[in-house]
């Protein structure tokens, strides 16, 4: 599902209008661009949970030429599945 399509049905469930459901939705995924860029954890309960993590430097090998080489330190965002996801899913 892209997000158009999580927009139309998030305003056939709410009874919103389309433009007003995809302003709703690029505000959340705003939000917790905001909040995970700035550090903080975005937990929405039984959903899951956006956290940044860290990623230490390590070394890793050209597919190539099968050299070594040096990754650097990175952030990255991670996402855990709250509990009524993982039900649902299974």
């Amino acid at each position: 599902m892209r997000k158009p399509e999580l927009a139309a049905a998030i305003a056939e469930s709410t009874g919103l209008s389309k433009t007003k459901a995809n302003e709703v939705l690029t505000a959340l995924t705003d939000e917790i661009t905001r909040a995970v860029s700035d550090g903080n954890a975005v937990q929405l309960i039984g959903f899951g949970t956006f956290e940044t993590r860290r990623r230490n430097e390590r070394t890793g090998k050209n597919p190539q030429t099968g050299e070594a080489i040096k990754i650097p330190a990175s952030n990255y965002v991670a996402f855990k599945a709250g509990k009524a996801l993982k039900e649902a899913v299974n």
